[in-house]
């Protein structure tokens, strides 16, 4: 699992937001396009690339994409 990988699926869930905004170090919840559906959005994606299932209250604990990825890196391993 690719940091780099993650980022680009994460993106991916963005109609609006250009992919060339989103990096490690974003803010993920400050993103004008952030709401209630990206969230599901954002769990439909891991549970379809990375076949985890994330628990909401631990997935809120993260900050950036990075932290987000290391997140689901850990539960992958």
């Amino acid at each position: 699992m690719e940091l780099k990988d993650f980022i680009n699926n994460f993106a991916s869930i963005f109609e609006e937001t250009s992919a060339d905004s989103i990096h490690a170090d974003t803010v993920y919840s400050e993103l004008e396009e952030w709401d209630s559906v990206m969230v599901l959005s954002l769990i439909s994606m891991i549970d379809q690339e990375y076949d985890a299932v994330v628990d909401v209250d631990e997935m809120n604990e993260t900050r950036t994409v990075e932290d987000l990825f290391n997140y689901v890196k850990s539960l992958t391993e």
